[in-house]
């Protein structure tokens, strides 16, 4: 059996979590509300509290959606509780970011600036302290989305090897190139 698959999901006080005839999964909270479908032969029951994924047999399929959907569900728990964030960090002389509302205005060397639409459901927030680098935050409910758009905002500009210039996560650690070796 899945090790992960077999864990109950806690469910905190204040999230309610339904699960409708045709395998709709919505998990409602204090900071939003949900949805995932899930496969048809997968079962979720809701008892003290707890969540219980369950599969039908031991099928490869079977065993492999098990812990996917458990997964899923306790990150849907997790996001409508305690929400997600991400921080980007743009590293590279005149790489500028700003934001109005949802709408993202990167400066990342190229000949003109970048603007990206954030979805709805995120909040994005920038940050420019002098002598740091500036950062991009992400927040949301949905880890999914989250990850989503910040692989995008860092596939603008990956993070090259020899000087680290790019957008990179917070945090992240990047294997860096030795330059040219000197002349004779």
């Amino acid at each position: 059996m899945s090790r992960i698959g077999k864990q109950p999901v806690v469910i905190p006080a204040g999230v309610t979590i339904s699960v409708t005839a045709n395998n709709l999964v919505t998990v409602k909270g204090p900071k939003g509300e949900l949805n995932e479908s899930i496969d048809r032969d997968i079962t979720i029951e809701i008892k003290d509290g707890e969540a219980l994924v369950s599969r039908p047999t031991d099928q490869i399929r079977h065993r492999a959606m098990h812990g996917l959907y458990r997964s899923l569900l306790s990150n849907m728990v997790k996001g409508v509780t305690d929400g997600y964030k991400k921080e980007l960090e743009l590293v590279g002389v005149g790489y500028k970011a700003a934001s109005t509302g949802n709408l993202l205005d990167l400066s990342l060397g190229y000949s003109h600036n970048i603007l990206i639409e954030i979805p709805s459901e995120l909040k994005v927030t920038t940050t420019t302290e002098k002598g740091q680098n500036p950062k991009v935050f992400l927040e949301g409910i949905d880890k999914q989305l989250i990850g989503q758009v910040a692989a995008k905002l860092r596939s603008l500009r990956k993070p090259e090897p020899y000087k680290g210039k790019g957008v990179k996560y917070a945090g992240e650690i990047l294997r860096r190139k030795a330059g040219k070796a000197a002349g004779k």
